[in-house]
């Protein structure tokens, strides 16, 4: 008879799950995973790296149609291969599945190919999908179990989350989208509009903007993704605008009319006024929910709160053996963030020494649109909320060696601190690269680093590294390039 008993089972093998799966094994846990459509969950498959790949591609064409500012000639004019640029996104997420099929193998974590139902305390059933894959669900790998009742001390549940559907615009994979059918046009539509300016929003409208499409984002908030700090994405929007993008904030898509091939959007702003835009697809990318229905919480009395898993900062529920992390668990939606999530989750379980719960506070954000945001932190107005006493400190894209000449001259690096501590509170970056730069303030906030620490640091030159050691000294008056 198989083994059907575990120290751990992980209900899903996205970056929370099967990297909490890897840190189990390593630790000494007999693991399993259980998965029911694709390893590497949303992220790997839909998300995350498929995006990147499909604005990698919008990059190049951005450089490519900027040729001549570089002093080289390109004949003709440039195109996009939508089936070429989506085949390659594509390939990147297979590429990175079939990876993440031999981590678990090499870690000797066994896959159980299926879904799962919570029955009761330390119990699971793995039966068939209740709902069909996004596309044809890959084949189980080799050497995966299947059905069957399972058992283990932990249970913890990684089932991350979806598109969230606003009531009467309900995407139908035709003419509304979600993030899924974004990721794979069959054509290149001439026109779009796109709901919610967050990440996913963003990224889309800046993806398509770059591949020629006449491209509309309608945001209910004040600015553009209204999670960042105010100045930041106040620049944004002029840069995104200056590009070519319209933006119309403070305004919500009250209903939708549908054609044959076409969609007519009535945009609602705040003073009452409605205006009608006609394009030929719009995206919903207004949030995500998460993934909590079908798996038995309700049998089990498991505490949810606005369609996410209650959890303390170890990733408990309030059902002994039972924890969640990452999207089901609630914000921040993040990879990243359910990695942490997870290896924190097993370590306390494990009784690991030297275990603490995750600080939010410290998780950065990436938006890798054309221009790239990032952040960690508090922004400005939440710092003053807070009381702080706070510095500020500024620097420009326009005013570093590097920038100008990769001809990317056009951005800002913002840095606060606490005025008596010298405490790193928050940074805030708009322009290229900041996705990869705004690692060393995450560093230098969990090492709980003071502006001293930083102004004594020796930032490489020619970088765009330098802007973060100027931003700094500019917030004590002490800029040197500027």
């Amino acid at each position: 008879m198989a083994d059907t008993n575990y120290d751990v089972i992980i209900i899903g093998s996205g970056p929370g799950g099967y990297v909490t799966a890897i840190r189990a094994a390593q630790i000494g846990l007999k693991t399993a995973i259980v998965e029911r459509e694709h390893l590497g969950g949303i992220c790997l498959n839909w998300g995350c790296i498929p995006t990147k790949a499909l604005l990698r591609s919008a990059e190049m064409m951005d450089h490519a149609n900027h040729a001549k500012s570089f002093g080289l000639k390109l004949e003709g004019k440039m195109t996009a291969d939508v089936k070429d640029v989506v085949a390659r996104s594509r390939g990147v997420s297979a590429r990175l599945n079939g990876g993440v099929g031999f981590l678990m193998k090499k870690n000797k974590i066994d896959v159980i190919w299926g879904e799962a139902k919570l029955t009761k305390p330390g119990e699971i059933v793995v039966g068939k999908p209740s709902k069909p894959a996004v596309e044809p669900q890959h084949p189980a790998p080799k050497g995966t179990k299947g059905e069957g009742t399972y058992t283990a001390k932990h249970i913890i549940v990684a089932t991350g989350a979806r598109p969230r559907a606003l009531p009467g615009i309900e995407p139908d994979g035709k003419l509304i989208w979600t993030y899924f059918e974004a990721m794979k046009p069959e054509k290149m539509p001439k026109s779009m509009v796109v709901m919610g300016s967050g990440a996913i929003g963003i990224e889309f409208a800046s993806f398509y903007l770059s591949m020629g499409v006449d491209v509309t984002v309608v945001e209910l908030m004040p600015n553009v993704m209204p999670v960042e700090d105010d100045e930041i994405s106040k620049f944004a929007r002029k840069m995104l605008e200056k590009r070519g993008m319209k933006i119309i904030t403070e305004a919500k898509v009250s209903k939708v009319d549908k054609a044959a091939d076409s969609i007519t959007a009535h945009v609602e702003t705040n003073d009452g006024k409605v205006q009608q835009i006609t394009a030929d697809r719009l995206i919903s990318a207004v949030g995500v929910q998460g993934n909590i229905e079908n798996l038995g919480l309700e049998t089990l009395g498991v505490k949810t709160d606005r369609g996410c898993i209650v959890i303390d900062g170890y990733g408990k529920t309030n059902v002994p053996g039972l924890y969640a992390i990452g999207d089901v668990a609630g914000p921040p939606m993040l990879a990243h963030k359910a990695e942490h999530e997870g290896v924190v989750c097993i370590e306390k379980i494990a009784g690991l020494p030297n275990v603490h719960p995750m600080d939010k506070g410290k998780i950065p954000g990436c938006t890798y649109c054309n221009p790239q945001v990032a952040s960690v932190g508090l922004t400005e107005a939440k710092a003053k909320e807070q009381g702080r006493d706070i510095r500020v400190g500024r620097y420009q894209f326009n005013a570093n060696g590097k920038a100008i000449a990769l001809g990317e001259d056009t951005g800002m690096i913002k840095v606060i601190f606490d005025k008596k501590s010298g405490e790193l509170l928050g940074a805030h970056m708009v322009g290229a690269e900041v996705t990869e730069l705004i690692q060393g303030f995450v560093v230098a906030m969990n090492l709980e680093t003071t502006e001293e620490d930083l102004m004594h640091t020796i930032f490489p030159h020619p970088t765009l590294s330098e802007m973060m050691k100027e931003s700094v000294l500019d917030a004590y008056g002490r800029v040197l390039n500027a």
